[in-house]
């Protein structure tokens, strides 16, 4: 059985203390923290195993490229894709959406073109797609939420056309913790012929995926949200587009043969891993997903979802508190603000009680223009969250209000 004080166990951090307080980490939606396996394997192959893969005949670096390629098909189970040439190692979710900004829009997309993409995108999700249709003479359109941070998923028959080349969208919003319906994007692009492009960043660990049955065209995701490090994130494409696709950038180890007079290029995945591979934080990752394969999937699900409902009748009940993004299937993040009070105020003197929540615009600048702020407080869970650090964040911001109004 799924026993959450248990699970804190696995990760270190969790038994430090802040201002001389036990830390309360509510910020997992930014980074979540790393169980004791993925920074012991760090660890062990920064001592033991630190060598470069793919171009070494030497023992260590056989080792390692096996290691490495065997975290890619950890990945690959992990999230449904059907071959492992279809996961591609990036920086990060970033990197990963602004290769298929750059990739494929080089080669798809035209002046008079357009691109639709949600309300409640991340910037990474908005950002690449502005430039993209700048450079090409392109459309940006947006597909709208409502108040309750629904996409608005029935105005697709008015935004999508024969000239629409992407949908972008998210698995589940980094503000509201909406999850739209992905179903209904993707079948609306395909019918079109628009490819989809999915920010799994939060979906990926509240629920997963599966990457065949959804049918998305690309998907990208950050390791350091999944538990795992810093530095190293993914882009899962469809193989028939990735072969088509001309690389995003040029170096070492995405190369077949180089001449002044020609070059040609190594096939997937190594096409779109230019230079020097994070290798570390690719074999760190699928550490980290060895460990969530680990735990009962249902139970996690089911406990993060009572903690949600718990935070959300809890904070609900604090004078002049508005929490934003309140559809019934939201993954187990709370964005909100209480009325006369600052975000950035509240998230200090939070930090000061020791509890950890994010404060500002959350990279989604457009969501809070939709609501008229300035900024949100959000309180991110994860599994080894605890109903009585729901309690203190509650305490701790009757207590800020307190101090501040």
């Amino acid at each position: 059985m799924f026993d959450p004080k248990t699970i804190r166990e696995d990760f270190p951090i969790l038994n430090r203390r802040v201002y001389d307080r036990p830390l309360v980490y509510l910020d997992s939606g930014a980074t979540a923290q790393k169980p004791r396996c993925v920074i012991e394997k760090v660890d062990e192959l920064h001592r033991t195993l630190n060598a470069n893969v793919h171009r070494g005949a030497h023992f260590l670096s056989e080792e390692i490229t096996e290691q490495y390629e065997a975290a890619r098909e950890e990945i690959r189970a992990f999230i449904g894709a059907a071959d492992r040439s279809e996961v591609i190692f990036t920086a990060g979710a970033t990197a990963s959406l602004n290769t298929v900004a750059y990739s494929y829009c080089e080669m798809a997309l035209k002046a008079g073109d357009n691109i639709v993409v949600s309300e409640m995108e991340h910037h990474s999700n908005i950002v690449p797609w502005q430039l993209m249709a700048e450079r090409k003479g392109a459309e940006i359109r947006v597909l709208p939420f409502d108040d309750e941070g629904r996409l608005r998923t029935e105005l697709l028959i008015e935004l999508l056309d024969e000239r629409t080349r992407v949908v972008a969208v998210t698995q589940a919003s980094n503000t509201l913790g909406t999850r739209p319906d992905l179903a209904a994007v993707i079948d609306a692009a395909h019918a079109v012929g628009a490819v989809t492009v999915v920010d799994g960043c939060q979906g990926i660990v509240h629920g997963g995926v599966d990457v065949t049955a959804l049918d998305c065209d690309f998907y990208a995701f950050s390791g350091h949200k999944l538990y795992g490090p810093t530095g190293i994130g993914v882009l899962y494409g469809k193989r028939e587009l990735l072969e088509r696709m001309p690389p995003f950038l040029g170096g070492g180890d995405m190369v077949d043969r180089v001449s002044f007079a020609k070059t040609t290029y190594a096939p997937l995945p190594l096409k779109f891993e230019a230079g020097t591979a994070n290798f570390i934080g690719a074999i760190g990752l699928g550490e980290a997903i060895r460990y969530l394969r680990r735990l009962p999937a249902d139970e996690v699900a089911a406990y993060e979802h009572r903690l949600t409902l718990r935070a959300t009748e809890a904070l609900q009940s604090v004078p002049g508190l508005r929490i934003y993004g309140t559809t019934p299937t939201k993954c187990s993040l709370l964005s909100f603000n209480v009325e006369g009070i600052h975000p950035y105020d509240l998230g200090m003197i939070l930090d000061k009680m020791g509890i950890a929540v994010r404060t500002g615009q959350h990279c989604a600048e457009p969501v809070m223009t939709h609501y008229g702020v300035t900024g949100m407080c959000r309180a991110s869970l994860a599994f080894y969250n605890t109903e009585e650090e729901i309690d203190a964040l509650k305490n701790g911001i009757l207590r800020a209000a307190r101090m501040l109004k």
